[in-house]
């Protein structure tokens, strides 16, 4: 008797299907990739041909040049070799996305990264049942339970109004994260200009061709220093305490990131705000998204693994995590 699942190939290197000959989020270049999402250890450069939403496709592009891609919509059914191919929201970044993976009787749901919040950056979560959900664990700890969005966004606000003449520099994932809290502020009424590292621009210019609205965003190399007093600027994390940033008027450093939950990290980048918000599922979200889902099988990819397998187990769920090389906690 055929085992659940034995149809897809758990590698270090990727998901790899054979009955298609394609592989899911490869960490090194093959002829046929599925690509949940544009993040770089999900999507890399190099691929023969690639599967992706079109807005991953046009994240792939704007990172690594022309790609052979096949855009694939939300719902729109596709088949490779034996296997019936799906693509639905994963609600983590733009153009995220979980694949499912249909043949032999069985569904096998691919999940990427994900979370279960709204934002108004991308399409909401889809649940789906399935029979393998191989998820991620980023925040696969019970300690991990991120606050309301709407509070952290009011902590940013605060500390803008408390200090007029100051900034606060949010450093924040170029990809997904620093659109996200543009977009946040701005359903929180905030119309001001927003101020953006160069290293911003490219990514946020492709959110607005692609129908996100961010509002009115400038340059920190065009303004002068007096007038990014009282404003937010937004960078990369590796940006908040380099040289950059001494041109900006006594800049109230702030980070956006699950990881804010850990007071050691916070500390370890001298951030001043923390800001805990994160563009994956904690804890709950990632129990709840199990639940909801209704799996026979639960397949791990990386992250906190050993605690998500383990509650698996005592829901009478069989677990497993996988040996996948090349995922990163990222700065989320």
């Amino acid at each position: 008797m055929a085992k659940l699942g034995d149809w897809i190939d758990p590698l270090p290197t990727g998901i790899y299907i054979p009955a298609a000959d394609a592989w899911v989020d490869p960490s090194q270049p093959v002829p046929r990739a599925l690509v949940t999402h544009g993040h770089a250890d999900h999507a890399r450069g190099g691929h023969g041909e690639v599967w992706a939403t079109p807005e991953t496709l046009a994240i792939m592009q704007t990172r690594y040049g022309a790609q052979t891609g096949h855009p694939i919509a939300y719902g729109e059914s596709i088949r490779l070799g034996e296997v019936d191919i799906r693509f639905v929201p994963a609600g983590h970044v733009l153009g995220s996305a979980q694949i499912i993976l249909e043949h032999r009787g069985e569904r096998i749901i691919v999940s990427g990264d994900y979370k279960r919040r709204a934002d108004p950056t991308c399409a909401p979560f889809e649940v789906t049942p399935c029979d393998i959900f191989v998820t991620e664990a980023t925040f696969g700890l019970p300690v991990f339970r991120h606050p309301e969005t709407r509070d952290e966004i009011d902590k940013l606000l605060a500390a803008l109004r408390a200090n007029p003449t100051r900034c606060v520099l949010v450093g924040a994932y170029a990809l997904g994260k620093a659109q996200r809290v543009i977009a946040e502020l701005r359903g929180m009424g905030f119309d001001d200009p927003i101020y953006l590292h160069g290293a911003m621009q490219r990514l946020s210019d492709l959110y607005v061709e692609l129908g996100v609205d961010l509002g009115d965003l400038r340059l920190v190399a065009d303004t002068p220093k007096a007038e990014l007093q009282g404003r937010i600027v937004i960078c990369p994390p590796a940006a908040l305490n380099d040289r950059w940033s001494r041109r900006l008027p006594d800049p109230i450093t702030a980070m956006a990131s699950g990881w804010m939950r850990v007071r050691q990290r916070a500390v370890q980048r001298n951030v001043e705000l923390p800001l805990i918000l994160s563009d994956h599922a904690d804890w709950d979200e990632l129990t709840r998204t199990i639940r909801d889902v209704a799996p026979k099988e639960v397949w791990v990819t990386h992250g906190r693994e050993d605690a998500l397998v383990h509650w698996c187990a005592l829901h009478q769920i069989k677990a497993r995590a996988l040996d996948l090389a090349g995922f990163e906690d990222e700065d989320d």
